[in-house]
Protein backbone atom coordinates (compact mmCIF):
# COMPACT_ATOMS: atom_id res chain seq x y z
CA UNK A 1 0.00 0.00 0.00
CA UNK A 2 1.34 3.60 -1.13
CA UNK A 3 1.48 6.43 1.77
CA UNK A 4 -1.89 7.94 1.79
CA UNK A 5 -2.26 11.74 1.99
CA UNK A 6 -5.74 12.56 1.97
CA UNK A 7 -8.59 10.36 3.46
CA UNK A 8 -11.88 9.74 1.49
CA UNK A 9 -15.55 10.27 2.42
CA UNK A 10 -17.84 8.11 0.13
CA UNK A 11 -21.71 8.76 -0.29
CA UNK A 12 -23.72 6.40 -1.46
CA UNK A 13 -27.40 7.31 -1.83
CA UNK A 14 -29.91 4.63 -2.28
CA UNK A 15 -34.01 4.34 -2.69
CA UNK A 16 -34.99 0.48 -3.28
CA UNK A 17 -32.06 -0.88 -5.22
CA UNK A 18 -32.35 -4.57 -3.62
CA UNK A 19 -30.67 -6.13 -6.06
CA UNK A 20 -27.22 -3.75 -6.54
CA UNK A 21 -26.56 -2.27 -2.90
CA UNK A 22 -25.13 -5.19 -2.11
CA UNK A 23 -22.35 -5.47 -4.58
CA UNK A 24 -21.89 -0.78 -4.57
CA UNK A 25 -21.34 -1.45 -1.02
CA UNK A 26 -19.10 -4.26 -1.46
CA UNK A 27 -17.07 -2.36 -4.03
CA UNK A 28 -16.25 0.55 -1.53
CA UNK A 29 -15.75 -1.42 1.22
CA UNK A 30 -12.58 -3.04 -0.79
CA UNK A 31 -10.92 0.57 -1.53
CA UNK A 32 -11.36 1.68 2.07
CA UNK A 33 -8.30 2.52 4.63
CA UNK A 34 -7.89 3.22 7.54
CA UNK A 35 -9.59 6.89 7.99
CA UNK A 36 -11.86 6.58 4.81
CA UNK A 37 -15.91 7.11 5.82
CA UNK A 38 -18.62 5.27 4.03
CA UNK A 39 -21.66 7.20 4.22
CA UNK A 40 -25.10 5.32 3.16
CA UNK A 41 -28.17 7.47 2.87
CA UNK A 42 -31.28 5.55 1.86
CA UNK A 43 -34.50 7.19 1.40
CA UNK A 44 -36.68 5.39 2.83
CA UNK A 45 -36.96 1.93 0.80
CA UNK A 46 -39.49 -0.99 1.13
CA UNK A 47 -37.84 -3.67 -1.22
CA UNK A 48 -35.68 -4.99 1.15
CA UNK A 49 -33.00 -2.48 0.50
CA UNK A 50 -32.82 -1.80 4.48
CA UNK A 51 -31.59 -5.58 5.39
CA UNK A 52 -28.55 -5.44 3.10
CA UNK A 53 -27.75 -2.25 4.44
CA UNK A 54 -28.08 -3.59 8.61
CA UNK A 55 -26.03 -6.41 7.28
CA UNK A 56 -22.92 -4.44 5.89
CA UNK A 57 -23.80 -1.84 9.27
CA UNK A 58 -20.61 -2.59 11.17
CA UNK A 59 -18.43 -2.08 8.31
CA UNK A 60 -20.18 1.44 7.42
CA UNK A 61 -19.07 4.69 9.03
CA UNK A 62 -22.48 5.48 8.95
CA UNK A 63 -26.04 4.85 7.27
CA UNK A 64 -29.43 6.57 7.60
CA UNK A 65 -33.16 5.44 6.12
CA UNK A 66 -35.47 7.96 6.18
CA UNK A 67 -37.42 9.69 3.97
CA UNK A 68 -35.60 12.79 1.68
CA UNK A 69 -36.11 15.30 -1.14
CA UNK A 70 -34.24 13.25 -3.63
CA UNK A 71 -31.57 12.15 -4.93
CA UNK A 72 -29.62 15.42 -4.35
CA UNK A 73 -30.91 15.52 -1.36
CA UNK A 74 -29.83 12.47 0.24
CA UNK A 75 -25.96 13.15 -1.04
CA UNK A 76 -26.02 16.71 0.32
CA UNK A 77 -27.11 14.84 3.98
CA UNK A 78 -24.37 12.36 3.24
CA UNK A 79 -21.70 14.88 2.76
CA UNK A 80 -22.94 16.76 5.90
CA UNK A 81 -22.01 14.17 7.83
CA UNK A 82 -18.26 13.96 6.66
CA UNK A 83 -15.22 14.86 7.70
CA UNK A 84 -12.60 14.05 5.35
CA UNK A 85 -10.34 15.86 2.93
CA UNK A 86 -11.57 14.08 -0.31
CA UNK A 87 -14.92 13.25 -1.13
CA UNK A 88 -17.24 11.48 -4.27
CA UNK A 89 -20.41 9.66 -4.06
CA UNK A 90 -21.41 6.13 -5.88
CA UNK A 91 -24.57 5.69 -6.68
CA UNK A 92 -26.22 2.51 -5.55
CA UNK A 93 -26.11 0.01 -8.69
CA UNK A 94 -22.32 1.64 -9.52
CA UNK A 95 -18.88 0.11 -9.02
CA UNK A 96 -15.87 1.02 -8.09
CA UNK A 97 -12.67 -0.98 -9.20
CA UNK A 98 -10.19 -2.33 -6.96
CA UNK A 99 -7.67 0.27 -6.29
CA UNK A 100 -10.24 3.31 -7.21
CA UNK A 101 -9.68 5.62 -3.90
CA UNK A 102 -5.67 5.04 -4.43
CA UNK A 103 -5.36 5.90 -7.60
CA UNK A 104 -7.72 9.11 -7.00
CA UNK A 105 -5.64 9.91 -3.72
CA UNK A 106 -2.39 9.73 -5.42
CA UNK A 107 -3.12 12.15 -8.11
CA UNK A 108 -5.32 14.48 -6.11
CA UNK A 109 -2.14 14.54 -3.78
CA UNK A 110 0.47 14.79 -6.48
CA UNK A 111 -1.38 17.30 -8.67
CA UNK A 112 -2.73 19.60 -5.80
CA UNK A 113 -5.80 19.77 -8.11
CA UNK A 114 -9.16 20.15 -6.74
CA UNK A 115 -10.94 17.79 -8.58
CA UNK A 116 -10.54 14.66 -10.55
CA UNK A 117 -12.24 12.67 -12.67
CA UNK A 118 -11.16 8.99 -14.48
CA UNK A 119 -12.51 6.09 -17.04
CA UNK A 120 -15.74 4.70 -16.60
CA UNK A 121 -16.81 1.24 -17.92
CA UNK A 122 -20.30 0.92 -18.57
CA UNK A 123 -21.32 -2.95 -17.44
CA UNK A 124 -24.41 -5.12 -17.71
CA UNK A 125 -25.96 -6.96 -14.78
CA UNK A 126 -23.26 -10.00 -15.97
CA UNK A 127 -20.52 -7.69 -15.51
CA UNK A 128 -20.06 -7.34 -19.28
CA UNK A 129 -18.64 -4.04 -20.50
CA UNK A 130 -20.83 -2.80 -23.13
CA UNK A 131 -19.05 0.98 -23.00
CA UNK A 132 -16.21 3.07 -22.04
CA UNK A 133 -16.01 6.79 -21.25
CA UNK A 134 -12.42 7.63 -21.40
CA UNK A 135 -12.15 10.53 -18.41
CA UNK A 136 -8.79 12.38 -20.39
CA UNK A 137 -9.75 15.11 -22.13
CA UNK A 138 -7.45 18.04 -23.61
CA UNK A 139 -10.04 20.29 -22.42
CA UNK A 140 -12.64 19.76 -20.01
CA UNK A 141 -14.61 23.28 -20.94
CA UNK A 142 -14.29 22.35 -24.56
CA UNK A 143 -15.92 18.87 -24.48
CA UNK A 144 -18.95 19.68 -21.88
CA UNK A 145 -19.50 23.16 -24.25
CA UNK A 146 -19.30 21.49 -28.07
CA UNK A 147 -18.97 17.97 -27.35
CA UNK A 148 -22.02 17.82 -24.73
CA UNK A 149 -19.65 15.07 -22.88
CA UNK A 150 -19.60 15.20 -19.15
CA UNK A 151 -17.55 12.98 -16.81
CA UNK A 152 -19.53 10.29 -15.00
CA UNK A 153 -20.27 10.79 -11.68
CA UNK A 154 -18.73 7.60 -10.22
CA UNK A 155 -15.29 8.82 -11.74
CA UNK A 156 -15.62 11.97 -10.00
CA UNK A 157 -13.50 12.96 -7.19
CA UNK A 158 -12.59 16.33 -5.09
CA UNK A 159 -11.31 18.43 -2.41
CA UNK A 160 -13.62 19.17 0.67
CA UNK A 161 -12.34 22.69 0.31
CA UNK A 162 -13.63 22.69 -3.44
CA UNK A 163 -17.80 21.15 -2.19
CA UNK A 164 -17.69 23.95 0.26
CA UNK A 165 -16.71 26.73 -2.40
CA UNK A 166 -19.61 25.48 -4.63
CA UNK A 167 -21.93 25.41 -2.16
CA UNK A 168 -22.71 21.38 -2.01
CA UNK A 169 -24.64 19.85 -4.07
CA UNK A 170 -28.09 21.05 -5.24
CA UNK A 171 -30.41 19.34 -3.27
CA UNK A 172 -33.04 19.74 -5.77
CA UNK A 173 -31.04 17.22 -7.85
CA UNK A 174 -32.66 14.38 -9.74
CA UNK A 175 -32.25 11.51 -11.90
CA UNK A 176 -28.42 11.25 -11.28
Amino acid sequence: MTNRRGHFTVVTPVLNMRSYIGDTIESVLRNLRPGDEYVVIDGGSRDGTIDVIKAYSARLTRWVSEPDGGHGDAIRKGFARSHTEFQCWLNAGDLFLDGALEQADRWLGASGADFLFGDNFHIDEAGRVLAFSRGHVSSLREWMLFAGWTPMQDACFWRRSLYERAGGIDAGLTGC
